[in-house]
């Protein structure tokens, strides 16, 4: 065997879903604009990559991105939809979520739920992604709380915003 070969390749990295085929789902239901859309969940994915620490789990968090307000009825007040998205969520279980473990689907089912009612459960990737959404409050005008943060990283970067827009959002998203 030649171990130059061995070190040339490339490492695969394996999805447990096609984020492809979710954000094509979510969007082709989604009726609402911008606000709560495709360029916020752009954001909370971003967020969540830049929270993310030891424990976290990165798929859980991807998809909370992309389901969490893709039940929304409407921009203003809907404290409704984290539970229209889980339930929508279980209802993907055998077939677009098939490959998640119990673990991560029951993680992901419980941060769309909650993410609206809950500061924090304790769960580091539920906390993760609560903190993920909370940091793009401000497209809102929405001043973001620190003390409403789920976790430290999450808190300092609240703490420190306008240090996170600048370095993190600058590219237009």
């Amino acid at each position: 065997m030649n171990l130059k070969n061995i070190f040339q390749r490339k490492a695969t990295v394996h999805y447990k879903v096609d984020m492809d085929k979710v954000i094509e789902f979510v969007t082709k239901g989604y009726k609402l604009g911008d606000l709560h859309g495709l360029p916020h969940w752009q954001r909370v994915e971003r967020n969540g990559s830049i929270l993310a620490q030891p424990g976290v789990n990165p798929y859980v968090v991807k998809l909370f991105a992309y389901f969490h307000d893709a039940c929304r009825e409407s921009d203003g007040r809907d404290i409704e939809h984290g539970i229209r998205a889980a339930k929508m969520i279980e209802s993907l279980r055998s077939t677009l979520l098939k490959n998640l473990t119990n673990n991560e689907f029951l993680q992901l089912m419980a941060a769309c739920e909650l993410h609206t009612t809950t500061i924090r459960v304790g769960d580091l990737t539920i906390d993760t992604c609560f903190d993920a959404d909370r940091l793009d409050l401000g497209r809102c005008g929405i001043v973001i709380a620190p003390n409403r943060m789920a976790t430290s990283k999450g808190r300092f970067f609240a703490e420190n915003i306008d240090l996170f827009n600048t370095t993190y959002h600058n590219d237009g998203l």
